[in-house]
């Protein structure tokens, strides 16, 4: 993979969210596929179960959402990158995040990892630190 692969594949996401139903899944996943939303998440394994953890995750392909992304780095046949995205018209709810994703030899992503942050998450497992 190299940049501009990586850059296709992520507005490749971006274009399967905004879509009805969850086919395109299969062009930008492999079949067995690991997706875990959160380092300490158990991962949701393979396409079937992805679709559906797509589906619960959304409100609908025409939810209002801004998304945009800078890739940190891309070595081998892995990649990192940092992805804002900003719910509603007007933006109510935002994230930042951390991607890292593994493809497979045809260019599929077949290990995808994020670290979502939000505005008032706190920094430290001590709850008074923010």
């Amino acid at each position: 993979m190299d940049r501009k692969q990586v850059t296709g594949w992520i507005a490749a996401y971006e274009r399967a969210w905004r879509t009805p139903g969850t086919a395109a899944l299969a062009a930008i996943f492999t079949d067995g596929v690991s997706y875990r939303q959160g380092p300490y998440r158990s991962p949701v394994v393979g396409l079937q179960a992805l679709a559906r953890m797509w589906e619960d995750g959304r409100d609908g392909p025409d939810e209002a959402f801004r998304m945009t992304s800078d890739i940190v780095a891309v070595e081998e046949d892995t990649a990192v990158a940092r992805v804002e995205v900003r719910y509603g018209d007007p933006a109510d709810q935002e994230y930042r995040d951390v991607w890292i994703m593994r493809f497979a030899e045809d260019g599929r992503c077949c290990s995808f990892e994020e670290w979502p942050f939000w505005p008032t998450q706190p920094t430290s497992a001590r709850p008074d630190d923010s």
